[in-house]
Formats: structure tokens, sequence, C-alpha cells
């Protein structure tokens, strides 16, 4: 067990980044959208979504998505590390 520890934090820290990243996109959705809006105006890209309510309930579905998924593998693997 000790010596896939140092694996399972590495794992565990990366996972709770993302579950960051999906509860930061299910609060604030708008925010994350302009924060992609300005990367893509530094490539000389104009992003502008066509219905602003669609956009940002499909960013809270793929927030929500995003932490559940995350969610569901901290468990599965690490039952496979700790069972």
């Amino acid at each position: 067990m000790i010596r896939f520890l140092p694996g399972f934090l590495v794992f565990l820290l990366l996972s709770l980044i993302c579950e960051f990243i999906g509860f930061y996109l299910m609060l604030k959705p708008e925010a994350s959208i302009e924060l992609q809006r300005r990367f893509y105006a530094k490539i000389n890209w104009k992003l502008e979504p066509i219905s602003m309510t669609k956009e940002v309930r499909n960013t809270r579905i793929i927030g929500f998505l995003t932490s559940l998924f995350v969610a569901i593998l901290i468990y599965v693997l690490g039952c496979k590390w700790f069972c």
C-alpha cells in the first residue's frame, strides 16, 4: 500500500483541481465564457455565442458533468488502490 501512496496523492491532487474547475464552470459560467473569449482574442479569433442563455446553460451542464465524472473516478480508482 505504501508504494502506491505517491501515485495516489498525485492522482488525488489532479482530481481535486478538476473538481474545482467543474464547480467553477457550474457556479460562474459567465466568467469562464469570458475567459475563453479573451483567450481566442489573443490568437486573433473572435468568439461570440449565438445565444448567451444557451451558452450559460450548457457551460453549467458541462461543469456538473465534469464534477460528477471526477467524483466517480476518485471513488473507483480509490477503491482500486485501497480495497
